[in-house]
């Protein structure tokens, strides 16, 4: 009878490199008794796990690719391994996986085959936004990106703002990094200036910017510049 092998959740930097200072040393060492890994970008993977100082050379290591252009029906072939007794190392390209992370899904099925599956320790930029806000972290949700069209972003914004009044719970939410600048234009223009509004950008790094305001406050202060930086907007109704 074959034992399935266990799917390692690993955690990566969220950008730069100081991976010594963000990632566990335990994690990094299990990290590299790995030989199989499910990722979302092989080449960015390669050149973490390069980064890290494998033991065995990156050309002997296995790599399936799990993205966001990845088919249903293409995910069950990624737990052969597992299936195998082969443990896999689960990696993201940046953060923990699963979270905000096409990952979900294999960790959907293996815990519908009854493979075993262990999250490991890293930064999460979700939770570290959360827990720089000082917004309601015992009532909070992350909904993901907003739309796109100005009209359909303004009118999900109100939306959310009315379910953080109604609720008492805190939004959150992410844009590609390059419409941040115009994410919160629109924010500051449609959201009420007693409104509390979170910004994180660019966390764990030596550019890191963490500050929360109400709107009113932002509005009569120098906008930092977020373009292009990775970050997470959060809001809550007084």
């Amino acid at each position: 009878m074959v034992l399935f092998g266990t799917l390692y959740l690993l955690p990566t930097t969220l950008g730069g490199e100081r991976i010594a200072d963000v990632i566990p040393e335990f994690v990094l060492a299990k990290t590299k008794q790995l030989t199989h890994f499910v990722v979302e970008d092989v080449r960015t993977a390669r050149r973490y796990l390069s980064r890290l100082g494998m033991p065995v050379p990156i050309t002997d290591l296995h790599f399936e690719e799990l993205s966001e252009h990845t088919s249903f029906q293409e995910v069950p072939k990624l737990l052969a391994p597992l299936l195998n007794g082969i443990s896999v190392g689960l990696i993201a390209e940046a953060g923990v996986p699963a979270m905000a992370d096409p990952g979900a899904s294999l960790v959907a099925l293996a815990h519908a085959k009854g493979v075993k599956v262990v999250p490991l320790t890293g930064p999460s930029s979700i939770v570290l936004a959360l827990m720089g806000s000082g917004l309601n972290g015992q009532n909070f949700a992350f909904v993901g990106y907003l739309p796109i069209k100005e009209d359909a972003r303004a009118r999900r914004i109100k939306q959310l703002e009315q379910r953080s009044k109604i609720e008492k719970q805190a939004q959150f939410f992410i844009e590609t990094p390059y419409r941040n600048n115009k994410l919160m234009e629109s924010m500051l223009s449609t959201l009420h200036p007693q409104t509390l509004l979170h910004v994180s950008t660019d966390l764990t790094m030596q550019t890191e910017f963490i500050c929360t305001k109400t709107v009113g406050e932002w509005r009569n202060s120098k906008m930092p510049n977020l373009h292009k930086r990775p970050s997470i907007f959060g809001i809550q109704v007084l």
